[in-house]
């Protein structure tokens, strides 16, 4: 393997629980809850699916539904299609719905995986280029330089800034010819069978991780420094 692509949300970082999101706006609102009150419109908006890169909505309504079909193709349409899902659950004042949105954007809502800056560094230092290959409707560059993984990634291929989302080969292809890598020699890791195992049509080994909270998954990146070894060595083989 010459050239590795990682998805971002639920491979490389998890977002925050959906308690953690809403408390965080209300603390910044100054507005305090009755007890059980944000546990409870949490979960609520948990199962609407409000939050980006948590779970996906249960049911979209039919006036969001095209929002919802390309929200990851143009920063409106994801405003929309998550801020909508959002104004399913009463939340005391109609400011907040805007706020939770931006709130998963700022990179104190995401959180590594604990083996995830050690396996970036181990390709940068292997002379491996990676790119985050991502369907999403915003600029995830800020998240990556705070928590300091920007210098280990080569190239960002964002479905919002090209018009093409995973599973079309044309985004695993746009990255590729970004890292100048042939896709017969490039890993795809990701968490979504369906969208990230795509590259497979171009050519592209996939290798599948479990979208897990990051407590209960602390080393499931690191099978890929064994798909793509140290230079002079061969996959499934020890360094003499």
């Amino acid at each position: 393997m010459r050239g590795v692509l990682f998805d971002f949300s639920g491979t490389l970082l998890r977002v925050e629980p959906a308690e953690t999101w809403l408390r965080a706006v209300l603390d910044e609102a100054g507005l305090v809850l009755p007890r059980g009150e944000t546990a409870r419109l949490a979960s609520a908006l948990e199962e609407a699916g409000a939050l980006p890169g948590g779970a996906p909505p249960r049911t979209v309504p039919d006036g969001l539904r095209e929002p919802w079909r390309d929200r990851d193709l143009g920063a409106a349409l994801h405003r929309a299609a998550y801020t909508g899902l959002a104004r399913r659950v009463p939340l005391p004042r109609p400011e907040l719905y805007d706020a939770l949105y931006d709130r998963h954007m700022r990179p104190e809502a995401w959180r590594p995986y604990p083996d995830t800056a050690e396996v970036l560094g181990a390709l940068r230092e292997r002379g491996v280029p990676v790119a985050v290959v991502s369907n999403i409707g915003w600029d995830l560059r800020p998240v990556f330089r705070a928590h300091g993984l920007d210098r280990h990634v080569d190239a960002y291929v964002l479905s919002f800034e090209h018009g093409l989302r995973k599973p079309d080969p044309g985004i695993f292809r746009l990255a590729c010819d970004t890292l100048g890598v042939d896709p017969g020699e490039t890993l795809m890791v990701g968490d979504n069978p369906h969208a990230d195992a795509g590259a497979a049509a171009l050519g592209c080994s996939v290798h599948l991780v479990d979208h897990l909270p990051c407590d209960r998954r602390p080393d499931g990146l690191l099978p890929v420094l064994e798909l793509v070894p140290r230079p002079g060595t061969h996959p499934g083989r020890k360094s003499p």
